[in-house]
């Protein structure tokens, strides 16, 4: 009876082909991943400037209305927390539930930046939400007065860290347009001292005096020489009536020469 033939051992170079395919064909789907990312962009949020210049200015909104204005920055796509948020209570602090503000409104900007190999196109979605006493009409109000006063669809796209701040700057003046608020009031103008009052009398005489006073003077120069002229025109009369007198004198005493 012939003898069994021990298994053949697994040939080393095969095993090494089987491993190199499925190292390529791992490196082509992390190569393939990368690629359909390559069109994503995070959102940009403010900068510090652009958040340091918003609070300060919703702080007095807020000290003279008595509402608390706010912002926040989305995401779309990101459902964790806020890429930016503020109000006037300072940077990274929200208005919407805080117990220090019974009142309130807040812009909501929610942007969307799809992939590049995407048939989507970016978009923002713009929200304006507020305490409950603030009715469904004033924030449909206050949303479109956003787009009214330049701060589009687009310019959200576009700048979303600049065009949500300045978007909360404009929550104050859109609440009373609204009339949710009444308006802010304008602080008075520090100004100089008042100015003496002018001296009483006349402001013909006090403000003019010295045409009036060359016009006086040419109109007496004027009848000066008015009066030199006339004393002079009959003077050269009475000098011209006795010579014609004289001289008729003479003809009526010369006699008629005899022939």
């Amino acid at each position: 009876m012939a003898a069994a033939k021990p298994p053949a051992k697994p040939n080393r170079t095969t095993a090494w082909a089987v491993w190199l395919t499925i190292g390529l064909v791992v490196l082509g789907c992390v190569v393939a991943g990368a690629l359909n990312n390559d069109g994503d962009a995070d959102v940009p949020s403010p900068t510090a400037q652009e958040r340091g210049d918003t609070v300060p200015i919703l702080q007095r909104s807020t000290a003279s209305q008595g509402v608390c204005y706010g912002w926040v920055l989305r995401d779309h796509l990101d459902y964790g927390d806020p890429l930016s948020v503020g109000s006037n209570l300072g940077d990274g602090v929200s208005v919407e539930d805080n117990p220090g503000c019974p009142r309130w409104l807040q812009v909501t900007a929610r942007i969307y930046y799809p992939a590049e190999s995407s048939e989507s196109n970016d978009s923002a979605y713009v929200d304006v939400t507020g305490s409950a006493d603030v009715s469904s009409a004033q924030l449909l109000r206050i949303e479109n007065g956003l787009a009214r006063l330049g701060l589009t669809d687009e310019v959200f796209i576009d700048d979303p860290g600049w065009a949500t701040t300045r978007a909360a700057v404009m929550l104050p003046l859109l609440a009373v347009e609204a009339g949710l608020v009444e308006p802010a009031a304008t602080p008075a103008a520090a100004g100089a001292a008042p100015s003496p009052l002018p001296a009483g009398g006349s402001d013909l005489w006090r403000d003019r005096w010295g045409y009036l006073l060359a016009a006086a003077g040419l109109l007496l120069v004027t009848a000066l020489l008015v009066t030199v002229g006339l004393v002079q025109r009959r003077r050269q009369r009475r000098g011209v009536v006795p010579a014609q007198r004289a001289g008729a004198e003479t003809v009526a005493t010369r006699t008629p020469e005899k022939a």
